[in-house]
């Protein structure tokens, strides 16, 4: 099965012939890197306009590295090159904000240097968090659908705590991560005051966990670093705006999928309105 090991937005840029100047596409793009069904480590651009994949490497381990363009001075123009050929492929970052494209760089280093290598995050100065995934349970940054079926009464109540917790978060500026949101200090509680919402959350959870699930558990879960990688993982895949089908699953509309406010707006919105049903069926 194919997983999605990161991915960040970014436009491709073309050096002019014969020349050193490197012109940017106006086209939005996203650099996808993903361990494909064939076991290689495919290098790919997106359109986030068409959602077409236009480009697809094939990379090797400690061939080729994503470096910083000096000669554009401030400009965010990175190069993908290689050490067993000529090739040279620009992208330019997208993102509104480059206080994170040291820490997808590294990453992305990382990853094509080692398969096998551990994202690091919260690298960054101004932004403590950030990353890709798709589930803030011990998933991978796959953006594929989850293996679980949750029931509407199950995702209707992850909603609403979810809403309750993010609260006045929702209009939060774009520099504002998940991991700031849903740190044990807001989320610990809610198993006390919500004891209902252990059950709905368990079939979310990896299976080897003890049963009856209980809040200490849980607890447990979301102090482990692996559940705040997790977290971090998906605030980074819902920054590159390519999360409209996964979300669709959660019961929300795609566009929740756009972003890490417009994801909390749509929590919030629907646990308003499951708020309200049930005070019309009273």
């Amino acid at each position: 099965m194919s997983e999605t090991l990161l991915a960040f937005k970014a436009g491709r840029a073309y050096r002019r012939p014969g020349t050193n100047f490197v012109d940017a596409r106006p086209e939005k793009g996203a650099i996808i890197l993903n361990n494909g069904d064939d076991g290689l480590l495919h290098f790919m651009w997106k359109n986030r306009t068409t959602g077409n994949i236009e480009e697809d490497l094939i990379l090797f381990p400690s061939d080729a590295t994503f470096v910083k363009v000096p000669q554009i001075g401030d400009g965010r123009v990175y190069v993908l090159k290689f050490s067993s050929s000529d090739q040279r492929h620009f992208f330019w970052m997208q993102d509104a904000s480059s206080a994170r494209d040291e820490e997808f760089v590294t990453n992305l280093n990382g990853y094509l240097d080692d398969p096998d290598y551990v994202p690091q995050w919260g690298t960054s100065q101004q932004q403590p968090h950030a990353s890709t995934s798709a589930a803030a349970a011990s998933t991978s940054t796959s953006t594929t659908q989850p293996q679980f079926q949750a029931t509407q009464e199950q995702i209707n109540q992850l909603a609403e705590i979810l809403g309750n917790a993010a609260g006045t978060e929702a209009s939060a500026p774009p520099a504002l991560s998940l991991t700031d949101i849903l740190t044990p200090t807001v989320l610990g509680p809610l198993f006390n005051e919500h004891p209902e919402l252990i059950p709905a959350l368990f079939p979310y959870l990896p299976p080897d966990l003890p049963v009856p699930p209980s809040a200490e558990v849980l607890e447990r879960i979301i102090n482990s670093p692996q559940f705040r990688n997790a977290l971090a993982n998906f605030d980074q895949a819902l920054r590159t705006g390519l999360l409209g089908n996964l979300v669709r699953g959660l019961g929300l509309p795609e566009e929740a999928g756009t972003g890490v406010v417009a994801f909390l707006r749509a929590i919030q919105e629907q646990a308003d309105q499951e708020r309200g049903d049930s005070m019309e069926t009273d």
